[in-house]
């Protein structure tokens, strides 16, 4: 009985009614009034609050408003970030590569043995222009290719030439030929010496200054990531970052540097796999 009536009493003072009146002031006369009840008025809110609540789910649902919720994630957004760890992962295999690359080239431009990276793993050329690489000996001719890219347009491959068309650099007897057993990566021109020394293909210079086994050292760097050197000049008329076209004079011949044993060019061509046999690409 005693449960009863606190319920009764319970919804009778739910139900009970109140008078909400605006008068003026003056007058005191009623100008709006509203009858509500404690019922009426959690009806009234919780409708409110349920509309509200419908609106904005609505909203997040069907409209671009939920990819800016924090957290929330989408098939296109997951597609999206698959994508982009894919590049990650291609850029850093590429950097591996190019680095190995460099490291191998740099050692063998300063009078080091050349031991390719790639004879004993399936690793593929790759674009060196892609890459940003730190301020040091062993990669300053990747940095160069990086930073004349925007000037010159000749470092996009073009994959319909795969060799390009080379010129012998000057017109003199091979000496010593290619012999990748002996380590002697290109060939050696008998020239006399301050004879003009000719750029094999259009290029960027990548490197023009003077090493302790080979003297004065001109490298390019040509389309389809065919680099060319020449060593052993008595100068140099060209320097790093130049630009040079098919048969430019780059340097006159000499006989210096410590690797040397009568004025002649020793003349090296490389890609991203290793040294070229110069005699393969080159009509002398």
């Amino acid at each position: 009985m005693a449960g009863e009536k606190k319920i009764k009493k319970l919804k009778k003072q739910v139900s009970k009614s109140y008078r909400l009146a605006v008068m003026e002031e003056d007058s005191y006369q009623e100008k709006f009034a509203l009858s509500l009840s404690k019922r009426n008025i959690f009806l009234f809110t919780s409708s409110v609050a349920f509309i509200i609540i419908l609106i904005t789910t609505l909203l997040i649902f069907y409209t671009p408003i939920r990819e800016y919720i924090p957290g929330y994630d989408t098939s296109k957004l997951r597609i999206q970030a698959v994508e982009n760890l894919e590049k990650l992962d291609s850029l850093m295999i590429s950097l591996k590569q190019n680095e190995q690359f460099v490291e191998a080239f740099s050692r063998t431009l300063l009078g080091e043995e050349f031991k390719s990276q790639y004879e004993d793993s399936q690793l593929k050329a790759v674009d060196l222009t892609e890459l940003a690489v730190n301020i040091n000996i062993e990669d300053s001719i990747l940095r160069k290719i990086v930073e004349v890219e925007d000037r010159f347009n000749i470092i996009e491959k073009d994959e319909t030439l795969i060799t390009p068309n080379l010129v012998s650099p000057a017109n003199g007897l091979i000496s010593a030929g290619f012999d990748y057993g002996k380590q002697h990566y290109g060939v050696d021109i008998v020239l006399k010496e301050r004879t003009p020394i000719k750029a094999v293909y259009d290029g960027i210079v990548l490197f023009s200054e003077w090493t302790l086994n080979y003297g004065y050292t001109v490298v390019i760097f040509h389309k389809n990531e065919l680099i060319s050197t020449y060593k052993h000049n008595e100068s140099v008329k060209v320097k790093t970052g130049d630009f040079v076209q098919t048969g430019e004079v780059i340097a006159l011949s000499g006989n210096t540097g410590e690797l040397t044993s009568g004025p002649h060019l020793h003349l090296e061509l490389w890609d991203l796999q290793g040294p070229l046999n110069p005699e393969d690409l080159i009509k002398f």
